[in-house]
């Protein structure tokens, strides 16, 4: 059916239904109409309640009648950006506890095809870089965050609405989670003729196989020096991501902001942090990539001690990575970003905000 986008009026439009075709005269004409407002009003609702746009990102020729009269459909329209939330960090997670498990599980093996294991800590550091840039890409309409502390930080001060936070968290949490399910049932026989039959352990067993799924500190490591190197790679992160976003900042060849290199822009900068701050923490920076899958591999068997190991580390990686965001996003914002959205560029460098709310809370709009 050809595309009906030119003929949809405005509330159509806004809702992504197409209007449903009767007859004029027909005696189906008014319980036509009444469903498909109905279930038209019904999909606004739930997007409004979510802090999504009124319109579904749904490309004009797919805006088909009968595709959309759907069951599926209609919940696809309304949960369209938490899916691509959720399976872009499912991707994310895939490909780098992927690479993790690769190099720890394969450590030493002669018959591998390097002759000591299935890869090195560089590999690692490519799984992640290529599970983010591979995520952003599915996760395209939605914005492509994958890590409630970005999201965070893209309410905070780039306008998106805070309504969008609390369900966009949920996704990545759950994509994660269930990420690393699918990566311990694929890896369980080697996890098994690493540890043994039903025994799991967590670092510094000289064996542990937990750290495939998490992250864990250097047993040298002193609290303050566990946060630190968390808190800098989290504020690296949201500080150049802010840039590459940034459509005032020429960038590389006079361009504005990364465009649509973003992805692989983003591929290079999870490279780095990995090759460069990695080695003590294990650069966690996003809790959907560290909590969700330390609660499943407590979950299959690893015990109280994915909790307690490094000195109960585990609350580290996701207060530092949303502190370290926030100040990231708060430095970039103060030294050079000059746009209206930053409650920085406003009265008080925003505390008037917290003072005034009403001023806080923004609606719906397009992403940033």
């Amino acid at each position: 059916m050809a595309s009906q986008a030119g003929i949809i009026d405005s509330h159509d439009a806004r809702l992504n239904t197409p209007k449903t075709e009767v007859p004029e005269g027909s005696s189906q004409e008014s319980t036509v109409q009444a469903r498909s407002r109905h279930r038209g009003d019904t999909l606004d609702s739930v997007r409004n309640y979510l802090g999504l746009k009124p319109e579904a990102p749904v490309a004009e020729d797919h805006q088909s009648l009968e595709h959309h009269e759907l069951l599926w459909s209609r919940i696809r329209l309304a949960l369209r950006e938490p899916f691509a939330e959720f399976f872009g960090t499912f991707i994310m997670v895939m490909f780098g506890d992927g690479s993790v498990a690769q190099v720890l599980l394969s450590a030493g093996n002669k018959t591998s095809p390097g002759g000591n294991g299935s890869g090195q800590y560089q590999s690692i550091s490519w799984g992640w870089g290529l599970g983010v840039m591979l995520g952003i890409y599915v996760a395209g309409n939605s914005g492509g965050f994958l890590n409630p502390a970005i999201t965070f930080n893209f309410c905070l001060f780039r306008g998106l609405p805070w309504k969008r936070f609390p369900v966009y968290l949920l996704a990545q949490f759950l994509g994660g989670f269930v990420a690393a399910g699918v990566i311990y049932a694929n890896y369980i026989n080697a996890i098994n003729d690493v540890e043994g039959h039903n025994i799991r352990t967590v670092p510094p067993n000289p064996t542990a196989t937990a750290g495939v799924f998490c992250t864990y500190p250097r047993a040298f490591l002193t609290k303050a020096s566990q946060f630190f190197s968390e808190f800098i790679t989290a504020t690296l992160l949201q500080f150049v991501i802010f840039a590459l976003k940034d459509e005032s900042n020429p960038g590389a060849m006079g361009k504005t902001g990364a465009g649509p290199f973003f992805p692989l822009a983003l591929f290079f900068l999870i490279f780095g942090l990995g090759a460069c701050f990695g080695y003590e923490t294990g650069y966690a920076i996003n809790l959907a990539r560290d909590f969700g899958p330390r609660l499943m591999s407590y979950a299959v068997g690893y015990g109280h001690e994915v909790w307690s190991a490094g000195g109960y580390y585990f609350w580290i990686p996701i207060v530092a990575s949303f502190l370290g965001c926030t100040f990231g996003g708060f430095l970039y914002d103060v030294f050079i970003y000059t746009g209206p959205e930053s409650p920085i560029n406003t009265p008080w460098l925003g505390l008037k905000r917290l003072v005034m709310p009403k001023g806080f809370v923004k609606p719906a709009r397009d992403e940033v």
